[in-house]
């Protein structure tokens, strides 16, 4: 687990904003004081309707429940099956992980020892991970307010790496570095032989498609990483993949610690990716709230371009005017992400996820409250 955020700023700010008991016991307020969850970046319709119903008859099928009573088959690969037709890859090019975590520390451990470079502000796990095994990091900050990447200094900076971490959309920013600018990065790449991570797991809630699965028939250095947690709201149950050469994914292979993931989660992959209606409905909620980010602009607040399903908004000068706006807003009912554990943000900035109509319009006010003189 991760330990909490220690700094002389934000000395005791717990690490995950969504870990909501702490977050109302350090402002004062009941543990059963009501709360919409903007922290979280998940899917506001919930997992799909039908998943209870096959989670139960999974558990009640004879004898006891065999998704329970035996191990997963590790000669089973329907879910890798289902997942490289959905993206149109080979199998060969699919590992299914727990959760998008365990890809990011496979990837960090093929490189155990070495140099790593992670681009930030962004999601604290590459730099954890590269801790873990042994990586010395070198970070690279994006230039605020817009969060852009240099892209000379990026392609300095990688030469000098055997594994570079790249968030596409960025979280926690939701910008999106473009296309041709990842593909300069992985040009340089394969001359220096350098592992290039693209985090995917936002890349279900862009307004185009963004996906670089294509690019993948263009160099053995490119991981992609995925999520389907975010997407179809199940967290708990931890199922994420990755992509790759079939070389580099039979190394990362050897790695993954047997059994990781579990039966459940393994059997879920091909009838989640099957449910076109649900990816149908979760389209029109975004195309019905993707104008957030501007209202929040228009009430004064820094929003950087997002084409995320979550908005970073700037709480202030400082981290104190930012921590006075989180607790306002808390006390009315709405969490918002802090940002202390986010190198270069330092907590003068929250992040919203977006969420169904009635939810954004309370924070909108709410916004708006803080903003009048």
């Amino acid at each position: 687990m991760t330990a909490p955020v220690r700094t002389e700023n934000a000395p005791d700010w717990p690490a995950h904003g969504g870990r909501i008991a702490p977050l109302l016991a350090r402002h004062g307020l009941p543990a059963d004081h009501p709360v919409i969850d903007f922290s979280a970046n998940l899917n506001p319709l919930g997992p799909p309707p039908w998943l209870g119903d096959w989670l139960s008859d999974r558990l009640s099928e004879p004898p006891g429940g065999e998704w329970l009573s035996r191990y997963p088959d590790p000669d089973d690969d329907r879910a890798r099956r289902a997942i490289a037709a959905h993206d149109g890859v080979a199998p060969e090019r699919v590992l299914v992980t727990n959760g998008g975590i365990e890809a990011i520390h496979l990837a960090a451990a093929r490189h155990a020892g070495g140099r790593a470079l992670v681009i930030e502000p962004t999601f604290c796990e590459y730099a954890l991970a590269c801790g873990r095994h042994g990586l010395s990091v070198e970070r690279l900050a994006l230039e605020t307010p817009e969060f852009r990447l240099d892209l000379d200094a990026a392609e300095a900076a990688l030469a000098g790496v055997e594994i570079a971490f790249l968030c596409r959309p960025n979280n926690p920013s939701g910008t999106l570095i473009p296309r041709a600018d990842v593909e300069r990065l992985l040009a340089l790449a394969d001359e220096t032989g350098t592992t290039l991570v693209v985090d995917e797991a936002f890349v279900d809630f862009t307004e185009r498609e963004e996906r670089l699965t294509p690019l993948l028939e263009r160099s053995s250095h490119l991981l992609l990483l995925r999520s389907l947690t975010k997407l179809y709201d199940v967290p708990g149950l931890r199922l994420g993949y990755l992509l790759g050469a079939p070389e580099a994914v039979a190394r990362l292979a050897e790695l993954q610690m047997p059994w990781s993931v579990n039966a459940l989660a393994l059997g879920l992959a091909a009838p989640l990716l099957a449910d076109r209606d649900y990816l149908a409905r979760t389209r029109a909620w975004l195309a019905a709230e993707r104008d957030l980010p501007e209202r929040v602009r228009a009430l004064g607040f820094t929003v950087p371009q997002t084409h995320a399903n979550f908005l970073l908004l700037r709480g202030g000068a400082d981290a104190e005017e930012a921590a006075a706006l989180f607790a306002f807003l808390l006390e009315r009912g709405l969490l918002a992400r802090h940002t202390h554990g986010f190198p270069g943000l330092d907590g003068a900035w929250l992040r919203l996820a977006l969420r169904g109509g009635d939810d954004n319009a309370r924070m909108l006010e709410a916004l708006a409250a803080w903003r009048r003189p």
